[in-house]
Parts: C-alpha cells; sequence; structure tokens
C-alpha cells in the first residue's frame, strides 16, 4: 500500500517529529514508498505508546528510519502517557516522557499498512493488515506487572519488524 497525502480529519502525531518531506533525505526514496505502521488503542497512553517506542527504536536499529511511517494513536485519548510506562520505558532506555496521546482518525487508519490493536478492538479495514495483540492494560499497575506487558510488546514488535522486513 503506498502512502497517501495527510488527510485534514487526521489529528494525530507522527512520532518520529520530522516533516513528511523526510524521504528527500535518501536519493531513490519517496514518502509513497513507506510502510505505514500504526499502533493503537483507546487511550494511548500505555501499551501502544510503548510498541511506538519500539518501533521507533527497531526502525532505527535497522535502518528504516526513511522506509517506515510509526503513527499512533487512540479513539479517547487520556490526558498524559501513564507514569508507570514512562518508568518503564526508562529502564529500557526509551524515552516517552514529553510525548502526548493523540486521536487517531478513521482515514489514517485505513491509509495504514498494519494497524496494531493492544487488546481493546476487533477492526475490520478493508486492504490493511490488522492483529489485535491482546494485552493487559499497564495502566493504574505496579511496575514489576508492567515490565512483563513491556517485555511482551518488545517481542512482538521484533516480530513484526522481523516479517515485514526480515530478520536482523
Amino acid at each position: 500500500m503506498t502512502r497517501p497525502e495527510p488527510s485534514d480529519e487526521s489529528t494525530e502525531k507522527r512520532t518520529d517529529d520530522r516533516p513528511d518531506e523526510r524521504a528527500e533525505d535518501q536519493p531513490g526514496e519517496s514518502a509513497d514508498s513507506q510502510t505505514i505502521l500504526t499502533f493503537m488503542c483507546v487511550r494511548n497512553a500505555g501499551r501502544s505508546q510503548m510498541a511506538t517506542a519500539f518501533a521507533e527504536r527497531e526502525a532505527r536499529k535497522r535502518g528504516l528510519d526513511n522506509a517506515v511511517a510509526i503513527v499512533t494513536g487512540g479513539t479517547a485519548p487520556a490526558d498524559e502517557v501513564h507514569p508507570v510506562v514512562i518508568e518503564a520505558l526508562a529502564e529500557v532506555d526509551l524515552d516517552v516522557a514529553g510525548r502526548t496521546p493523540q486521536h487517531i482518525s478513521e482515514t489514517t487508519l485505513a491509509e495504514s499498512d498494519f494497524v496494531a490493536t493492544m487488546g481493546c478492538s476487533t477492526l475490520d479495514l478493508p486492504g490493511v493488515d490488522t492483529d489485535d495483540w491482546d494485552l493487559d492494560d499497564p495502566g493504574e499497575r505496579p511496575i514489576q506487572e508492567v515490565r512483563p506487558i513491556r517485555d511482551e510488546i518488545e517481542s512482538r514488535v521484533i516480530a513484526l519488524f522481523d516479517e515485514r522486513f526480515g530478520e536482523r
């Protein structure tokens, strides 16, 4: 699936903080050739934030920054990322402290190549590969219960990249 022009009704933030012209950074790359991976849940404050952080790291490690667009959002975003999620990710050298949960539009979901929901949805998006990662919500849990959730998310993100882009 090719990456269409951004929609006006889409209010979520691409988490790589680079403008859409980023594909011009490498010769032969175009924004239309990017694979769009989307991680969503209702509040966009826990599991989807962890998946996004791991996906961003995995894209950097594999040199896929210009080949992959990573999107995250929720249908009813929280005011902030869960503090325990920030803490759990900091333990593995990932910083999401400055992030704010974002809304995700149906248009953005439909424009994605892959959408992972976090145990809170059964999407039917024609032409989009979807998977519901049935994971416990880390919000309001103690850190010792969040670590296994974090580790499971990391494993699933790595497996997703291995499947889509080849093993590292």
